[in-house]
């Protein structure tokens, strides 16, 4: 059975919008728009969690990846050779 109060809406009106959704897009194209909806959802609710987790700047060295200790490693270098640059400073 269905829930009497889905949302605030009543039966009779979760029926019209069904009837609606099959005038519109028939009945065969209903479950790939369904499937499609499930997958979109998915995907965004994976994106905004991967959203915070990037927020999390206190990571420890021990998390890190190879890959991730190098490219700060390289930042930090060019960080120091730009700071040289910048003060004139053209020994190596």
């Amino acid at each position: 059975m269905i829930s009497p109060f889905v949302a605030g809406l009543g039966t009779t009106e979760l029926l019209i919008i069904l009837a609606v959704l099959v005038l519109l897009f028939g009945a065969s194209k209903l479950p790939e728009l369904a499937r499609g909806s499930g997958r979109a959802l998915r995907i965004f609710k994976a994106e905004t969690k991967g959203l915070m987790d990037d927020d999390d700047d206190d990571v420890s060295p021990a998390k890190k990846t190879p890959e991730q200790r190098q490219i700060e490693a390289q930042q930090v270098d060019l960080d120091t050779e730009v700071e040289r640059q910048r003060r004139g400073d053209t020994t190596t």
